[in-house]
């Protein structure tokens, strides 16, 4: 089978305290629909993790207005361990992710009002779009971006993760990983200074070159439409080397511990990235299990070390009360899930 990217399908966060997070996602970035929560060892990653095997707690939460999801994520038998100095611009690895609007400047005015942590005023960023940044309570960094990539309801102001910022040491190096495996082969920008827009961050001052890709065409297949059109922006510091964001921290430990895309074909895939320099480093060759879904699920290493998840569904629950599960291993690659199957997700909807 041909290999396929649908889009990405959600951002693995680690937290001290998954619960607590999750309802300042619901109230400010409307993740309010768990496709999963599950209790499990992590026993794949356990070179990522110290080479033991910890227990996990995930929730896989999406917003139905569209956009990949969050992957919360919080060990159960070791204390998260938070970054010993803030992250810079530049440093190396999963830095910022991108949250759509559908109106910025109403979202910057309700964030502002909320008092939340605003990095930033409204800027434009070198494309001449307005977006700004804010931090949560858990020191994580966000960008909220106008987009017209959507896929029901739109009551809320924002939608799901609209892409990810990433630190990288070498950009050349780089887009041979995003561009020719990943597919964002558009560069939309490539520039190299210092930005305004980027000031308010930790070394936001500091000389970058800014590359921002997005995919030529619009992804398809299975659950493509939900997760909407995204775009990943690498930043190479120009004027002194960045650190590893998660150097001497677990795969798991606070903050974005990596960005998951969805696939189809993953065997096509697995020798793609080989010969490319990206070979799996993790590989659950047939199926895992994460309670009520089931898939196989990869890992590779970008040029830095940043980690970059597969997955290849082969059972979601749609409607779990009833007993409905969406079987994806014999369907159409190129064919997309009917919009009211997707529709029925949002009815497990939490309300607070």
């Amino acid at each position: 089978m041909k290999k396929k990217i649908c889009g990405i399908q959600q951002i693995g966060i680690g937290y001290g305290d998954i619960q607590e997070s999750w309802k300042w996602y619901r109230k400010y970035f409307g993740m309010n629909v768990p496709v999963f929560e599950d209790t499990a060892e992590a026993a794949l990653m356990y070179q990522y993790t110290g080479n033991k095997v910890y227990k996990r707690h995930a929730i896989l939460a999406m917003n139905m207005q569209g956009g990949a999801g969050f992957e919360l994520w919080q060990f159960k038998d070791r204390k998260t361990l938070a970054v010993k100095e803030p992250i810079k611009i530049g440093d190396l690895g999963l830095q910022i992710i991108k949250i759509k609007t559908l109106d910025i400047n109403k979202t910057f005015q309700f964030f502002k009002s909320e008092g939340l942590d605003l990095k930033s005023d409204l800027e434009k960023n070198p494309k001449g779009d307005l977006h700004f940044y804010l931090q949560d309570p858990y020191q994580n960094l966000f960008e909220i971006v106008e987009s017209k990539s959507w896929f029901c309801d739109k009551k809320k102001l924002t939608g799901g993760v609209n892409g990810i910022v990433i630190g990288v040491s070498d950009m050349d190096k780089s887009l041979k990983l995003y561009q020719k495996v990943l597919g964002y082969q558009q560069i939309v920008y490539d520039e190299t200074g210092s930005f305004a827009d980027l000031n308010g961050l930790n070394g936001g001052a500091s000389i970058c070159r800014r590359v921002l890709l997005r995919h030529h065409e619009e992804r398809t297949g299975g659950f493509s439409k939900l997760f909407g059109a995204t775009e990943i922006e690498l930043i190479e510091r120009v004027d002194k080397a960045g650190v590893k964001i998660y150097q001497n921290r677990f795969w798991g430990d606070q903050g974005f511990i990596h960005v998951c895309f969805d696939v189809i074909g993953m065997k096509q895939l697995k020798q793609e990235c080989a010969e490319a320099g990206f070979p799996f480093t993790v590989d659950s060759e047939n199926s895992f299990d994460m309670g009520k879904a089931a898939g196989h699920f990869s890992y590779i290493e970008d040029p830095d070390g940043t980690l970059i998840e597969f997955v290849e569904t082969h059972k979601v629950p749609i409607l779990k009360k009833l007993g409905l599960y969406l079987n994806l291993k014999n369907r159409n690659p190129d064919k997309n899930l009917p919009d009211w199957m997707v529709k029925l997700m949002g009815l497990t909807a939490v309300r607070d």
